[in-house]
């Protein structure tokens, strides 16, 4: 049994720790608010400029001359996962959703033959591929001293998958991130960003209702647009991912706060039994002894 100066140095390091937890779901809380705003004021524009690429795409005829990046290569033999996952841990298994989602995509590709590598955002997904699959990871792009995410540091993990992909290194790309629905839900998603998805074969991207003449031709805006496209939806993930970080973060110091409380309570009733035993056996012994004498 532990001793009451064991207790009480457990319990004044578990009320330490609780006022930590406390600090951290306080200042997650204050981020989540500017995070999930910007993640919520990014969508419109990404989703609208996600469908018409794909609504574009569904128009013209691809050829030797259409953009590669709705093309394709010819082949779908090689693909790679872009992980967008965190840099810091103490966010309940938000990470782990996110490569979990990452595993299942490449189970699934892996089982119908396909070859699979992966792209990393951020360090907490490393770990966790490299066990699984060895050698399979091609690059990782370093968001250790990005505090809140912008469209230029989208737009170098962009140009750095896309130049990978002008190189013949892939086929197809796929994006693993968290989509932000509320502090206690985020849902793993993984998107085909590359090459573009028509919109006969995405039910999810919004179709033009009315008859449209571009100008100039749609292969020409295409070949400006896809770049960008590619970008944004990265941005997108960014701002997604940094909203469910701090909302999971929340969850899980607040979940940590009321445990450490319990273990106080739980530790406190024990030093006082203990104390009060260690008390009345000193009486006990007072009273034998003045009966003695």
């Amino acid at each position: 049994m532990a001793s009451l100066k064991a207790l009480k140095l457990r319990i004044g390091s578990v009320k330490s720790t609780q006022k930590i937890t406390k600090a951290m779901k306080m200042v997650a809380a204050a981020k989540l608010r500017r995070a999930q705003s910007n993640a919520e004021s990014g969508r419109p524009y990404s989703q609208r400029l996600s469908g018409v690429v794909s609504s574009l795409a569904s128009r013209i005829t691809v050829g030797p001359q259409s953009p590669k990046l709705i093309a394709g290569t010819g082949s779908d033999q090689k693909h790679l996962i872009v992980v967008a996952s965190g840099d810091r841990g103490l966010a309940g298994a938000f990470n782990t959703n996110i490569v979990r989602a990452a595993r299942r995509k490449a189970d699934e590709l892996i089982a119908q033959g396909k070859t699979v590598e992966f792209f990393l955002v951020g360090r907490k997904a490393r770990p966790v591929l490299q066990r699984f699959y060895p050698r399979s990871i091609v690059g990782q792009h370093d968001t250790s001293e990005m505090k809140n995410p912008t469209y230029a540091d989208a737009q170098a993990v962009a140009a750095e998958v896309m130049e990978r992909f002008e190189n013949g290194q892939f086929d197809v790309a796929h994006l693993a991130y968290s989509n932000f629905k509320s502090v206690l839900a985020q849902e793993p998603t993984v998107d085909q960003i590359i090459p573009v998805v028509p919109t006969a074969a995405n039910d999810s991207a919004p179709v033009a209702s009315a008859a449209v003449e571009y100008e100039p031709d749609e292969e020409d805006i295409l070949a400006a647009l896809l770049p960008r496209n590619v970008a944004v939806q990265i941005y997108r993930a960014l701002l997604e991912n940094q909203a469910g970080f701090y909302g999971s973060q929340m969850t899980a110091m607040d979940n940590a706060t009321r445990n450490a409380g319990d273990m106080i309570n739980r530790l406190s009733i024990q030093y006082n039994r203990q104390r009060q035993a260690a008390i009345t056996t000193e009486l006990v012994e007072i009273i034998s002894g003045a009966e003695a004498l």
